[in-house]
């Protein structure tokens, strides 16, 4: 696996994979910050009311995979839910057979979980899972995420996924809470390979007004520089589990590489391998 520069800023899903696939239009997750809705509903493939109204893609559903070059994302702009489960599995089944790494990307929910890893245990050398889980608030979760399950589920499919064999990683991507320190360490125990911590990149710039001011005003003082760089000291203390900055913070201390921002993203951010 190919290093790849500590500065380097690359885009979209190849910070993870070199291609993706996915099996449905829509995400039920409907969350506010989703960047494939943002982009489905502007180019007229969906709209902001039937977004989470997930409909198969019989065309990907049927289809026979052939081994790629390099690592598959599934999915990436849809999740596993227990209404796409079957769907997904059948996709699933037929990347592994092809003989592809597969990166299973999902905010989990513990039944699908669950029935993922018994059905490819002998598929476990080519499985990492990358599970979501971006706050141990769940009023927050509820907020940004409406539909997702809740932080107990999700932790308790990253426990269910380590302690069943397979490659363990995640996102905390948008990391919702201003501290996500403690977030991390409550994870890492269960995590193999990785926690890549992000921020939100989609904030909508319409939403100053009534009960849902608060939670706008909130997540850009999270994404704050002075936050941003506590974060980065309380980082370089943590040494039981690797943690990855996504370009989505790269590119935010970049704006500010005059300063000294710039020594502390270097101090922070090991030689990494984009696929871990």
């Amino acid at each position: 696996m190919s290093k790849c520069d500590k500065n380097k800023i690359t885009s979209g899903t190849k910070e993870w994979a070199d291609t993706n696939v996915n099996c449905y239009f829509g995400c039920s997750n409907d969350c506010r910050y989703c960047y494939a809705k943002k982009m489905a509903i502007r180019f007229k493939r969906k709209t902001e009311k039937n977004w989470k109204v997930m409909i198969p893609n019989e065309k990907v559903i049927t289809k026979n995979f052939k081994n790629r070059h390099g690592r598959v994302m599934f999915p990436s702009s849809h999740d596993i839910t227990l209404k796409s489960l079957d769907n997904c599995i059948i996709v699933l089944k037929r990347l592994l057979i092809a003989g592809n790494e597969v990166l299973i990307t999902t905010k989990p929910n513990l039944s699908c979980i669950k029935k993922i890893c018994d059905s490819f245990t002998e598929y476990q050398s080519l499985i990492q899972f990358r599970f979501t889980i971006t706050s141990l608030n769940n009023e927050l979760l509820k907020f940004w995420e409406l539909n997702a399950p809740s932080y107990e589920e999700r932790f308790e499919s990253l426990k269910y996924a380590y302690h069943a064999g397979f490659k363990t990683s995640v996102s905390i991507e948008p990391f919702l809470d201003k501290n996500p320190i403690p977030l991390i360490k409550q994870l890492s125990p269960f995590v193999t390979e990785s926690i890549w911590l992000g921020k939100m990149n989609y904030i909508r710039r319409n939403s100053f007004q009534g009960k849902d001011k608060k939670y706008y005003d909130l997540i850009r003082m999270n994404y704050g520089i002075e936050n941003i760089h506590l974060l980065l000291n309380e980082i370089e203390q943590i040494t039981n589990c690797r943690i990855n900055l996504k370009d989505s913070i790269k590119i935010l201390l970049s704006r500010y590489s005059k300063d000294k921002s710039i020594n502390y993203f270097n101090k922070a951010i090991k030689p990494i391998s984009r696929y871990s």
